[in-house]
């Protein structure tokens, strides 16, 4: 029996192995290649998604949000800081806080996102876990400091009378320094470890590269955690105003309730509604991507679209200092000093300076009786 050895051509069987599909359907066929970039991705080209005119969309918000939310907060950190009064109360602590953690989201978030989306700057694998866990760490101290600005009014409505001595400044900084610490670890987790075993290729997530599908679930679950109880505290407030003010209307009856008066509990509920709407509107796009992106594979354009909806949470951090800071009559008062001291020292400065000139000429244009009378005479 003869057998017929064929010997094959590598260069043919290498064509024939990597040719992608061909199909009639361009979005088929632009799937297609973007799951197979995906699945054997070996550098971040796979996660670098925006078109041109998207990367100018996304750089127009950033070059415009990141500034205008460093400068914000930055304001607020100022004013408290050099106001002792306010930097002695538990709740510009936590407001503090709150600014910190939001001028890092500006610093980190809009500098990693520019370089990686707008310029495909690719770090090594530590780099970028870096970078990422700098982002988490601003965006989840942003939150948990929201979450201790509601605690703090739940306290101020449900126990009045005993409020100071229950919430110390000594309690309210220790609180700060556990959350802190908290998410410092969280944040950082994948640097230390916890990341994808497989680096790029799935099962990692298809929304931020070496990262985890588990660290990923964990990490969204722990915001939407602490969302749920900012809801809570701030629907419990809600309900306390609202008996107090019923209680009020029995005992008075039709007086005081005409249509120039608004009680309590509605001006609450508004402004309440108003501050919860811009939280989770800013937040339940990002979180949304990311339980789906646990659960599914996600496409190129829902990579696109999680990038769009990853710029509300700046937008959040730049909202914030007007919600829950300039919001405060006494921080107004405070910031209005302020600008009106800088304002007197600025005159005095520009008046001492007028001055030091106007002597600086008159002892220049002096001049002597004899040089005067030498002049006449020629």
């Amino acid at each position: 029996m003869r057998v017929v050895r064929r010997s094959l051509n590598p260069k043919k069987f290498e064509n024939s192995c990597f040719t992608a599909p061909t199909s009639s359907d361009p979005a088929e066929v632009k799937d297609t290649s973007s799951s197979m970039a995906n699945g054997s991705c070996e550098n971040l080209d796979c996660y670098m998604v925006l078109t041109e005119a998207e990367r100018t969309a996304i750089g127009s918000i950033c070059f415009l949000a990141g500034p205008i939310t460093l400068m914000e907060n930055v304001l607020v950190l100022v004013v408290i800081g050099t106001t002792v009064n306010l930097r002695q109360r538990p709740s510009y602590l936590f407001i503090g806080s709150l600014a910190l953690a939001d001028v890092f989201a500006s610093c980190f978030f809009t500098t990693s996102f520019l370089f990686f989306h707008l310029y495909h700057q690719s770090d090594g694998q530590d780099a970028y876990l870096f970078k990422l866990g700098g982002v988490t760490l601003a965006f989840t101290n942003s939150v948990g400091s929201l979450l201790l600005t509601a605690l703090d009014r739940y306290l101020c409505i449900y126990h009045a009378t005993g409020y100071k001595a229950l919430l110390t400044r000594r309690r309210a900084l220790l609180s700060l320094l556990v959350l802190w610490s908290i998410t410092i670890i969280i944040s950082f987790l994948p640097l230390m470890g916890w990341r994808c075993p497989t680096r790029l290729t799935p099962p990692c997530s298809r929304l931020f590269p070496y990262i985890s599908r588990g660290y990923l679930v964990c990490w969204t679950s722990f915001i939407l955690v602490l969302l749920a109880l900012i809801l809570g505290a701030y629907g419990l407030i809600l309900w306390k105003a609202h008996r107090h003010e019923s209680s009020l209307s029995s005992l008075q009856g039709a007086a005081g309730t005409g249509p120039n008066h608004m009680r309590m509990d509605i001006r609450l509920a508004r402004t309440f509604a108003f501050i919860l709407l811009i939280l989770v509107g800013c937040w339940l796009p990002v979180l949304s991507f990311m339980l789906a992106d646990v659960t599914t594979v996600l496409t190129t354009t829902q990579q696109r679209a999680f990038a769009f909806c990853s710029t509300l949470c700046l937008l959040n951090s730049a909202v914030n200092p007007l919600l829950y800071a300039l919001r405060c009559r006494e921080l107004r008062l405070a910031l209005q000093q302020s600008l009106r001291w800088l304002w007197e020292l600025g005159k005095c400065k520009k008046s001492t300076g007028d001055s030091n000139l106007r002597i600086y000429s008159v002892e220049n244009n002096s001049v002597t009786d004899e040089e005067f009378s030498r002049g006449r005479s020629t």
